[in-house]
């Protein structure tokens, strides 16, 4: 496997925090369908929905299958950031 980095990915779709079910279905299936094709290289982690943005943390190994990964699912990938580093409430602990 090749190594990997974890990344955000924002999406400009207006109305997504208003999707539908059924939407959101078909959404993750077409974008499974093509992760599948890309080969374990990449993986979906999960996504946040917000009024009119789609946020969603990736591991790829690099920005190029990320976009790939979008054109070929039909989705925005407006920004693209790599994780440089990760915190969350234990940073504060000694």
């Amino acid at each position: 496997m090749t190594p990997s980095n974890k990344y955000v990915i924002e999406r400009d779709i207006p109305g997504a925090g208003r999707m539908t079910q059924e939407e959101l279905k078909a959404a993750s299936e077409k974008s499974c369908s093509v992760l599948r094709n890309l080969g374990p290289d990449i993986q979906w982690l999960e996504s946040f929905l917000t009024n009119d943005k789609i946020y969603c943390i990736y591991i790829a190994p690099n920005e190029e299958m990320i976009r790939q990964h979008a054109q070929e699912a039909g989705l925005p990938a407006n920004r693209i950031a790599k994780v440089e580093t990760i915190i969350d409430p234990t940073t504060a602990a000694d």
